[in-house]
């Protein structure tokens, strides 16, 4: 008797599992229907101006034509041509010397300026921010002629070596000082919004945690070696990784101040692209479209690594 009234206990208790678990499987469709009709212009976008693009690109790249004749179907050959090219190679170099310089270089300074600006209250913070976010606005045309003027032989530059009794140098046709040359503007024009967003990552940091370091007898540096770098993580891997995919792919100012001279040692992979493309030869259009898709690989398989070295955490709530 016992046993018959222990099973129509549970029965009821299965029925209500059942129709619990029937319940959450039916919430996650409605939650996975919603984020994928959320999702749908994002990927539409994606799909027009993104895989279509490419895959149109990589079609073309087979085909040997210009404007003014049919196209002719080559296959790959192309694709040999670009990677048995020397200076292909010199310009993924230069483009990795220059991101080398203006990356690390530009983060550096800017949250040196942002963990300054955290520190000041009011009017004058808004100040500051104002004050380095101006290069933003400036064009790179404007600081590529700024700059070829003070990289004269009788410029700025010059007077300020000559100031602390260093020969003069001769910036722009020098093989090994043209790139740390461009890159000094590199750094400026995008010196603001790095600043802007490594402060906002540096005022979501708690205070606690500064207070708590202040107090065990923590400086500056260890503050920011044990507690800031670490909680900065994921804005320092976005700068990182889209600092290094723009700078790579720098044009403007390479081409407006030294030309992607003195030999190529300012052509970078997008001044390449570009020289390939004007040429008088046939296949120009092919050539570039090639190089310009190898391009594409490059920075895609430098990201995923970045990525994969520097895993990315969610941030910590304070």
């Amino acid at each position: 008797m016992s046993h018959r009234n222990h099973g129509a206990v549970e029965v009821p208790a299965k029925r209500e599992t059942s129709a619990s678990a029937h319940h959450q499987r039916i919430g996650s469709r409605e939650e996975s229907r919603t984020a994928l009709f959320m999702l749908l212009p994002m990927v539409v976008l994606l799909a027009i101006f993104v895989i279509w693009p490419l895959i149109f690109a990589f079609r073309q790249s087979m085909y040997q034509g210009n404007f003014y004749k049919p196209p002719v179907f080559v296959g790959l050959r192309f694709y040999k041509f670009v990677l048995t090219d020397p200076a292909f190679y010199q310009s993924l170099k230069v483009g990795g010397y220059y991101a080398l310089i203006v990356v690390p270089g530009g983060m550096i300074i800017a949250l040196l300026i942002a963990s300054f600006i955290k520190t000041l209250g009011g009017k004058m913070a808004s100040f500051m921010k104002t004050t380095v976010y101006l290069p933003t606005v400036v064009s790179a045309v404007i600081a590529a002629v700024l700059f070829k003027l003070i990289y004269a032989d009788d410029g700025l530059a010059n007077w300020l070596l000559h100031l602390i009794n260093i020969a003069p140098q001769n910036f722009l046709n020098s093989p090994s000082l043209v790139i740390p040359a461009v890159s000094v503007p590199g750094i400026w024009l995008g010196l603001g919004m790095t600043t802007l967003i490594m402060l906002a990552g540096l005022l979501d940091i708690p205070e606690s945690y500064t207070e708590s370091a202040q107090i065990d007898g923590a400086g500056f540096f260890k503050r920011t070696i044990y507690i800031t770098l670490p909680l900065l993580r994921n804005v320092l891997l976005y700068l990182f990784v889209t600092g290094l995919v723009a700078s790579f792919q720098e044009f403007m100012l390479p081409l407006l101040i030294a030309n992607g001279g003195p030999v190529n040692a300012s052509t970078t992979p997008n001044l390449y692209i570009f020289n390939q493309f004007r040429s008088a030869t046939p296949f120009a259009m092919t050539y570039s479209i090639t190089a310009s898709l190898l391009l594409f690989i490059v920075l895609g398989t430098i990201s995923a690594l970045v990525f994969r070295l520097i895993k990315s955490e969610k941030a910590v709530d304070g």
